[in-house]
Formats: C-alpha cells, structure tokens, sequence
C-alpha cells in the first residue's frame, strides 16, 4: 500500500505538495485540466512514486538530495536546466538531475515514475578506492540494451520489492537492501559514471587473485549472509582490492562474489523450510523474504534448480 497520496486539481496545492515531497519548487502555466496524482511507497530508504499530470507544468526545483530516477510511460519530460533542451519519452528512463543540484524543466501531459535511493550507495556498491564518491555524468543509458536492464529494474523494485509487500516480510530489510545494491549496481552498468572509467586491473589485483582470498571471502560471507553486505565489505574483509575477490572467484570457484553470496543465502532458505513445523505458521515467502528473495517466482525457480523440488515441498516434508 502507498504510504503517501495526493490527487488534485488546485495549482497551488500541487506546487505545495511537490515543494513538500521532493524540493522546494515553482510550477508554471495556468491550464484548463489541472488534474495530478501523485503516489509513494517508501521502505528502507528507496522510495518509488508514480505520478501523472493531465497538463503541461513548468518546473523550476533545488537539490534533491538523492539519485532520482524517471521511467516514462506516457508523454514527455523536457529537461532545460542549464539552458539546454533535453526531450525523454515513453520507453526511456534516465536521470533527472544530479543529486546536489538545481533543475528545472517541463512536464508535458506525463504518466512516469519516479525512483530515488542515496547516492551514497553508488560508491558502496562501486567499490571505488579510498571511498571516493561515485557521480553519474550523463542523463541517458549508454545504449538501448542498459536502458531496458535500467527500466527492468525499477519495474523489479516497484512491483515486487515494495508494491507487493516483500518488503514487510522481511522485518530485518534484508529484501530491500539486496534490491537497493542491484539497482545501484545496474545504474552503474547502464549510465555513464565516474567509476567506469576506473575498471583497469592491475598487477597486484591479480597477484593477490589466490585460493586464500577465496577462503577468506568465502568465510565472510558465511558469517555475514544474514546482514547487508557488498562487494566492498567482502573486499575490507580479507583486506584486499574488490577487483581481486571478483577474480580469485572467478578462478577458483567459476562464480562471482555476490554470486556465491546468493546462493549461501539459498542455502540458509533451504535448512530453515527443512527445520520449519508443516503445521506452524512458517510460509514459504517470510522464510524467502528474510534471505532477501523479493520475487517468489524466482526463488522458487532457483531453489528447483538446486534441490531438485519447490520449496513449498519441503516446508510440507520438514
């Protein structure tokens, strides 16, 4: 369910309320259909709304503070800030504007949605030397292929991480922090950014690529599966380069870090449906929702695919 509503026709109520739920801004134009609705669902620090206008609205906004992505499903959002003209369609989802600074624009009878998530998490994801921050440099996906990932994403997170209640059966937000390290990361596959640019390998990355930073990789994440981690906390653990864990993975065990991070919570999923009570209340989506499996579809095709049943099989066996 939405934890924030407003649907209106009155100019100044809307203007109020943008002002209010994102930054303090003025719209223009005086138009005859002066319909807007306005919805959130907020969780963890992720936040999806879905808005739609019946009118063309001039925006003039300051920092939003955070990375705000917009899906576009029907009409048109022009970006003017800075005294360009930047025109996104339906299909598109892109950047509105950088976190830590002013936009303005015109929201032409739109239908979209709106996605926004610290830029914080770009660098813990990133795994960027010295923890410098992460900036994402330009509006649109690199090309056709990362904007459908980008936009697949987000339609991930709205309808089955917090439109479909995942999120609330995962009491310790195990479900919407694995959601909110994906997104960033397919940002930063799919928008140009600071840190692509700083991808190379070097020498000591494959130098320290050995069976022992698996075993103490491997030995982290079996500790630390129940909690929020990622690539960078896997990396401080052994301590090596991100870089390294990613290739002494790939070496040694034909997997990824974040890989092998799935599949032990998998694994913890499998032993507590085994060691549940058939007839206590122990549901097959709480016990996924607590590993940080949001999609039940795909759990259970995954948990098929490893122990050769449903998982629903095995809560009824235990």
């Amino acid at each position: 369910m939405p934890n924030l509503f407003f649907e209106s026709g009155n100019l100044d109520a809307t203007e109020a309320f943008l002002s209010a739920a994102y930054t303090p801004m003025q719209i223009g134009g005086r138009p005859g259909d002066t319909r807007a609705r306005i919805s959130r669902t907020e969780v963890g620090g992720l936040s999806v709304d879905r808005l739609s206008f019946g009118y063309t609205m001039g925006y003039d906004a300051g920092c939003l503070g955070k990375v705000c992505l917009v899906t576009m499903h029907s009409g048109t959002i022009v970006d003017t800030t800075g005294g360009r003209e930047e025109v996104f369609g339906p299909g598109e989802t892109f950047l509105l504007a950088p976190h830590d600074r002013p936009y303005e624009g015109e929201v032409r009878e739109a239908r979209y949605t709106i996605t926004m998530f610290d830029p914080r998490l770009l660098g813990r994801v990133a795994a960027v030397p010295g923890e410098k921050e992460v900036r994402i440099t330009g509006a649109r996906a690199v090309g056709p292929a990362e904007n459908r990932r980008l936009g697949a994403a987000v339609a991930y997170l709205r309808d089955h991480v917090l439109d479909d209640g995942a999120a609330s059966a995962a009491p310790d937000g195990l479900v919407v922090a694995t959601a909110a390290q994906h997104l960033a990361a397919t940002v930063l596959g799919a928008l140009p950014n600071t840190a692509r640019s700083g991808e190379a390998v070097g020498p000591r990355d494959t130098r320290d690529a050995h069976s022992d930073t698996l075993r103490r990789a491997a030995a982290f994440i079996e500790a630390n599966a129940h909690r929020d981690i990622t690539l960078a906390d896997i990396a401080a653990s052994v301590p090596v380069t991100p870089r390294a864990v990613q290739y002494a993975f790939t070496r040694h065990a034909g997997t990824t870090p974040l890989g092998h991070l799935r599949r032990v919570r998998l694994a913890r999923a499998h032993a507590e449906l085994r060691s549940a009570d058939p007839a206590g209340t122990t549901t097959v989506a709480a016990v996924a929702g607590r590993w940080g499996f949001a999609h039940q579809g795909r759990f259970a095709a995954a948990y098929r695919r490893e122990y050769g049943v449903a998982p629903s099989r095995t809560l009824r066996s235990g």
